[in-house]
């Protein structure tokens, strides 16, 4: 027991509650005679900490451990996913601070909703209003991804968010794990089932076509997503992005020369190929036209003022999760240049082009 507690970091004291109230019980038995731990025992311990450590309380952690479907590989992934969703809400709440303490330097009135804000702040909360103003159907994508769906009758949307394109002369079930993206779904839209990627509640086979469009990085496991869209569905399709390209930060003006940090917002992003060869797709470029209707990070490649716009920022993740200064920087560079005529000297030749690729990909599988 003081050797696993030394590994753990956890006092003995702790290891003895546990044991007692059991929640971890040593299961073997040493050559002396007395109790050990078992190979089970500290996989268990550690999926225990790993919920404590993340503010889970022992009534709550019980449950959880003791969930007779998910095995050390399913705590693994939750783990991560709870720990991404904490990353992502500490980003935001940094944001609405600075948000605050920049209004508060310039004299403005800080309205109590703008105060308590700070409290609540979440990824989905911080680009759910604007959502819904920028992030609009575009019908060229919705072509593309309409031709993938091909004659599927049943089509399951995962990390359908408010459900831009999801088809409406088919059966369509929705799947949204974000309760604020849920709230702002439209009247008549789909309905929608609160559960994430990795973990689908249906049967084998349940739908003709699983598709998941621009939502695969908010994923936890992206890996676990795609094998539960094939083994829910006999067909997947799936707009994404590629990183497998060499020099692929350099692809957007954007990124190159005024936001680096983006490459951090996708860093351990499964490979392109790897993710298709997980569902057997094949692998179509998806460009984005200069005057996309979606307001996805690419969409304004050759209207770069609105990336000065609040509201289009407020609408893209990418923003939230850089973080306050990244963003502040990139938008001061970029309106220095734009005022200059320096950016104009860098990218005039793309005035010339009606569609440009991005990275955008569909997977179809």
């Amino acid at each position: 027991m003081g050797r696993v507690a030394g590994l753990a970091g956890v006092s003995v004291r702790t290891l003895h509650h546990y044991d007692a109230i059991g929640l971890v019980r040593p299961s073997a038995r040493n050559a002396a005679g007395y109790r050990a731990y078992a190979a089970d025992d500290v996989e268990r311990l550690r999926e225990v900490l790993g919920y404590r450590r993340l503010g889970f309380g022992l009534r709550e952690v019980a449950e959880l451990v003791g969930d007779p479907s998910a095995d050390a590989v399913a705590h693994l992934r939750r783990l991560r996913g709870l720990l991404l969703e904490r990353r992502d809400r500490a980003g935001a709440m940094v944001a609405a601070i600075d948000r605050e303490l920049e209004a508060r330097a310039k004299g403005l009135e800080v309205t109590p909703e703008r105060q308590f804000e700070v409290l609540g702040a979440r990824l989905y909360d911080e680009i759910g209003d604007a959502y819904t103003a920028t992030r609009r159907t575009d019908p060229r994508f919705a072509a593309q991804i309409r031709e993938a769906l091909g004659d599927a009758r049943t089509v399951l949307n995962v990390g359908a968010g408010t459900g831009s394109y999801e088809p409406a002369d088919r059966h369509v079930i929705a799947v949204e794990p974000s309760a604020v993206m849920r709230g702002r779904r439209p009247a008549g839209a789909a309905p929608c089932v609160a559960a994430a990627a990795e973990e689908l509640p249906f049967d084998d086979g349940s739908f003709d076509v699983a598709m998941a469009v621009s939502t695969v990085h908010h994923w936890g496991d992206p890996m676990a997503g795609l094998r539960e869209m094939r083994r829910v569905a006999r067909r997947v399709v799936v707009l994404t992005f590629d990183t497998d390209e060499p020099g692929w930060r350099d692809r957007f003006w954007l990124t190159r020369d005024y936001l680096p940090e983006f490459s951090s917002v996708l860093a351990g992003f499964p490979p392109l190929a790897g993710m298709a060869d997980a569902i057997g797709a094949r692998v179509e470029p998806v460009p984005v036209p200069w005057d996309c209707a979606d307001g996805l990070f690419e969409a304004y490649w050759r209207r770069p003022e609105a990336y000065l716009e609040e509201r289009v920022r407020r609408a893209v993740s990418v923003w939230t999760r850089v973080g306050p200064e990244a963003e502040r920087r990139a938008v001061r560079h970029l309106a220095d240049d734009l005022d200059s005529g320096r950016w104009a000297d860098r990218n005039g030749r793309l005035a010339t082009l009606d569609t440009a690729d991005l990275g955008l990909r569909l997977l179809v599988a």
